[in-house]
């Protein structure tokens, strides 16, 4: 089974932002990233709306004609603008206005009671939850208490170690999401993974067997910056089918 390509579009408009002008379009990206063959888009929208913006949202539900994945803080405001956007799915993501990207996982764990109820909110609402969380056994079983749909793996510390080259933490991390995996497919939750995803660290996660979908941001749009996002996007869809030989 060929692993899904979701394209995170966030770093489109924090080229924009650096200039506060309506270039480069986002909404633009999406729609040449599906053209493509991508089978996603995510955006996270921040509270601190440092990149995406709330219009970029609207918009994207309006065009987007594959999946609309909408990352956010699990918090009553953003929950609200979901309900009232009606994204195809919510991922629920920390969030700490400091950092320069997503850090680490949600705890789902630490935070189950509260969690289940924003999940139950939206879910009620006809939109599939996901969880970011790290491949950890306690956050999966978590995220199956609290009534997630989906899990979406964190691959951050797995890119870092492929970066400095170091083969046993790579090896570590690869096993930890295989099993994870494994663990998550029994209790019935679809798989996802990314953060740090690029052209040269993607096949290893995008074959592990049970992954439906990879999510991959900044690295396609660095990549679009110098060929444009046309082939940026099917140049990542022939990374991911290198998996399967």
């Amino acid at each position: 089974m060929t692993v899904k390509l979701g394209i995170n579009i966030d770093h489109i408009a924090t080229i924009r932002e650096a200039r506060k002008i309506r270039e480069p379009d986002p909404i633009a990206a999406a729609y040449i990233a599906e053209l493509a063959g991508a089978n996603g888009i995510t955006a996270h929208l921040r509270e601190d709306k440092r990149h995406i913006q709330d219009r970029d949202i609207r918009l994207l539900r309006g065009t987007v004609t594959t999946k609309l994945n909408l990352e956010m803080a699990p918090t009553q405001e953003m929950i609200q603008f979901a309900i009232n956007i009606q994204p195809d799915m919510v991922t629920l993501v920390p969030e700490n206005r400091q950092e320069l990207s997503t850090e680490d996982g949600l705890n789902v764990a630490a935070a189950a009671e509260v969690l289940a109820k924003a999940v139950m909110t939206l879910k009620n609402n006809d939109i599939a939850v996901s969880v970011f969380i790290e491949p950890e056994t306690e956050q999966v079983k978590a995220a199956k208490k609290v009534g997630a749909d989906i899990v979406e793996f964190h691959t951050g510390k797995y890119a870092v170690a492929y970066d400095m080259g170091s083969r046993q933490e790579v090896d570590r991390e690869i096993s930890a999401i295989q099993d994870m995996t494994v663990l998550a497919r029994k209790y019935g939750l679809q798989v996802f993974a990314g953060r740090g995803l690029n052209y040269r660290n993607a096949v290893n996660i995008a074959a592990i067997e049970g992954i439906d979908e990879i999510i991959v941001g900044h690295s396609v749009v660095g990549r679009a910056v110098m060929v444009g996002m046309d082939r940026a996007v099917r140049d990542m869809i022939d990374v991911i089918r290198n998996a399967d030989k």
